[in-house]
């Protein structure tokens, strides 16, 4: 609208409107020669004529007659004005009317068309391409803290509304009370942690609690990503962090908390432009700005991350990120909490058992299970149910753990036999290792991006520790669909990479972590920092130790897979017909349940003996 409102401005300016008394440039100059004209007025832009008075005019005639403004037609082909038109000059001695040039002062028009008016104009088409791209000039807000802040009364979430963590809410409960009574501690002269960190896997609710703790509390909540301080230009993130904490300071007692703090405070001196770049001076002034605050304002600062092993020992120290709170993955009850409070909200048939799904997911995190409860959700509604059953929960667990089904997949015959066999396989072995976990299901149907099969392990409790048997029958599991094709087909497939690479990972751990090597003995291999809740995803720790120590490892690793392989074959050779009968069944019914495998087995071992 600026844009169109200046445009007509200009139009209006430089072409205006025509009078009701315009004639043509001819019709003056005729006028002139017929002696219509008392007198003229000249101008740079007009020719203003006094007419000759009619004695015998009419009252309305003599009231319109006067000084009429002619002005000179566009379509003249004289370029002159017309005080300084020559020829009208000479016409008007010639005749012998009174006429007088005028020259008008332009110096305020012009500087109002050479200067005010377009840059006026540029302000306007400014502002409005400031105001499609967001509130208020960007650029000019650099230095500013990205914080979202939520005020009390829009803080909705309570502990009531984070299940499980029992241990993490009760650390936490310390914070609150002290930001509700804060003379109950500074009274005998104590001192609360500047910050809290809270420390877990991904999806395990740190964000979630935090936010709970400013809801028990009813203080405002300032919330920013590590990342939201870094930016390209040197200087602003340590701007945005001095913005931040005179913000909280006005707005005491609040909280702040820094999402994946791990941005913002990795370990210094690692970077490639040493102690210089941008990041590490964001997390000098954050250190400056935590040691220079005092707990008694009311400001807590509590931060998050899931990779506590690389951050800089200086956060971590007294009088800043001194307490650590760990949110680890929930327990079995925890997990059966969690899926209660998703599954308020949804419609389930009476036969749904929560207790049963929480065992059937081992590891999962919060939002692992929110998610488990949400594709039970859309799965019956799907298949337009009115009730969440049993199934539909059963699926997508198993949707969530191994990948979506690829029914529609086209496998050969052949391949599906290989398949079948190596599933029983692994099946077979699990069930005839007293320490390794019940099988849960066996199938054959494609899954995700390249899994033709899987067999799903339950354990019946959760386990913290592993003993070296443990492990060791963890690999002949993992060995047990090499092992089945290498009997049947007297040949081995791709299929059986990903369980080698695991079982070799295990190998290794065992040796070099664990103590459990014979050549070694109880020693560990010193190794590089790895992600704490991250699986190491391949990548070999960094060497420092000797080439025959090496050499032992590799010769331990082998000989300790060799020995389990050859133990798993002598197995599903002395149950090669439960083997067959096992991969013929996958192969009729593509999918075997817990209760269906071990009737197999069951009715086996009654044949017999």
């Amino acid at each position: 609208m600026a844009v169109g409102l200046g445009a007509i401005l200009l139009f209006n300016l430089f072409n205006p409107p025509p009078r009701p008394d315009v004639t043509s440039y001819s019709d003056i100059k005729q006028k002139i020669k017929q002696k219509e004209f008392k007198r003229i007025f000249l101008t740079e832009e007009y020719i203003i004529g006094e007419l000759a008075k009619d004695p015998q005019a009419s009252q309305d005639e003599k009231q319109a007659s006067g000084f009429k403004s002619f002005f000179r037609s566009k379509n003249s082909l004289s370029a002159l004005k017309p005080a300084n038109d020559p020829e009208l000059l000479k016409l008007l001695d010639e005749i012998g009317t009174p006429y007088e040039i005028k020259r008008e002062s332009t110096g305020f028009r012009d500087f109002l068309t050479t200067w005010i008016l377009p840059f006026g104009l540029m302000v306007l088409i400014w502002s409005f391409i400031l105001r499609r791209m967001g509130p208020g000039p960007e650029i000019m807000k650099f230095g500013k803290s990205k914080s979202r802040l939520q005020a009390e009364s829009d803080l909705k979430t309570t502990f009531q509304d984070v299940a499980g963590q029992d241990e993490a809410k009760e650390e936490l409960n310390e914070i609150i009370e002290f930001l509700k009574t804060p003379k109950r501690f500074t009274a005998l002269g104590g001192n609360l942690p500047k910050g809290i960190l809270l420390v877990g896997p991904p999806g395990t609710g740190k964000t979630l609690l935090a936010r709970a703790v400013a809801g028990e509390a009813k203080v405002p909540f300032f919330n920013i990503s590590g990342s939201d301080f870094v930016e390209m230009f040197v200087g602003v993130g340590a701007a945005r962090v001095r913005d931040l904490f005179q913000q909280a300071k006005t707005r005491a007692p609040c909280i702040i908390f820094i999402d994946e703090l791990d941005a913002v405070g990795k370990a210094r001196g690692i970077g490639v432009m040493g102690g210089h770049d941008e990041r590490e001076q964001t997390l000098n002034q954050l250190l400056v700005e935590m040691d220079g605050f005092d707990t008694q304002a009311g400001v807590i600062i509590m931060a998050a991350t899931n990779r506590p092993e690389i951050l800089d020992p200086a956060l971590l120290r007294a009088g800043r990120f001194d307490r650590q709170v760990f949110v680890g993955r929930p327990d079995v009850k925890e997990r059966q909490a969690i899926l209660d409070l998703h599954a308020r909200k949804v419609k389930l048939a009476p036969e749904v058992n929560i207790e049963t799904i929480a065992k059937r997911t081992p590891g999962l995190v919060g939002a692992d299970l929110a998610n488990v409860v949400n594709e039970a959700a859309l799965l019956a509604a799907r298949r337009n149910k009115i009730h969440v059953e049993m199934q539909d929960f059963e699926e997508s667990v198993d949707r969530i753990l191994t990948g979506l089904e690829k029914k529609n997949r086209v496998i050969n015959k052949r391949e599906k036999e290989i398949v079948a066999h190596h599933e029983a396989g692994h099946a077979l072995v699990a069930a005839f290792r007293n320490s390794s976990d019940k099988v849960h299901k066996i199938s054959i149907i494609p899954r995700g991006i390249g899994a033709l099969g899987f067999t799903l392990q339950l354990p019946t409790e959760d386990r913290y520790l592993m003993t070296r048997t443990e492990l060791l029958e963890k690999i002949d599991v993992l060995l047990g669909g090499h092992a089945s094709e290498s009997i049947v087909f007297g040949d081995i497939s791709t299929g059986a990479s990903d369980d080698l690479q695991r079982a070799t990972e295990i190998a290794r751990s065992m040796v070099t972590q664990y103590g459990m090597g014979k050549t070694l003995g109880p020693v560990t291999i010193e190794r590089d920092r790895t992600p704490l809740f991250f699986e190491r995803g391949g990548l070999s720790a960094g060497k420092n130790f000797s080439e025959d120590t090496a050499r032992q490892i590799d010769e331990e690793m082998k000989q300790m897979l060799s020995e389990r392989l050859a133990a798993v074959k002598d197995l599903l050779r002395e149950k090669l017909p439960l083997l067959k009968e096992l991969a013929l069944e996958l192969l009729e019914k593509e999918a075997l349940n817990e209760d269906e495998f071990h009737a197999i087995v069951h009715r086996h071992q009654e044949k017999v003996a």
